[in-house]
């Protein structure tokens, strides 16, 4: 079984990456599509457009990194609560979990203070993006795979 947990974080790492490196998804939309994918999650893939607006720090704003964003939506995707006053403890935990460890990686969730040393649209503006983009999505699935006994006590 871990086996299959290593391979299925690599297949999302790998599809995130090639889904932003190939201009199909910029970074939330990457990651949102790579974790419904190998997660099998069957969100219409249309859905992705809900975090278009999420790339360069929501929209070219510099705020939060989208990437990040892209990621917690990905985690509500799996464990967020499907109805109005469920218990939502789980997933509060595992975003902070996930903002902890982003913070702990790249040192600020600020997309501008994360590309401050990289001209916008250049190839290593892309390539740590591209990194980036799929470092998010392993931490997501990692958090998603470690906690997956939690899914019965959510709902």
């Amino acid at each position: 079984m871990k086996n299959n947990k290593e391979e299925q974080i690599k297949r999302a790492r790998e599809l995130a990456e090639n889904y932003y490196s190939k201009g199909k998804y910029l970074c939330s939309e990457a990651i949102l599509a790579s974790v419904n994918e190998v997660m099998q999650c069957d969100m219409p893939q249309e859905y992705v457009k809900m975090v278009s607006g999420f790339p360069v720090g929501m929209g070219g704003a510099g705020c939060s990194c989208g990437a990040l964003t892209g990621g917690q939506v990905a985690l509500g995707l799996v464990y967020g609560r499907k109805k109005p006053g469920g218990n939502n403890k789980k997933i509060m935990k595992l975003s902070k979990e996930l903002h902890d460890r982003f913070r702990k990686e790249y040192g600020s969730a600020c997309c501008r203070i994360l590309i401050k040393d990289y001209k916008f649209g250049s190839k290593e503006h892309m390539h740590r993006c591209t990194k980036v983009t799929g470092g998010v999505c392993e931490m997501v699935m990692e958090l998603i795979l470690e906690n997956e006994g939690i899914l019965s006590k959510i709902f």
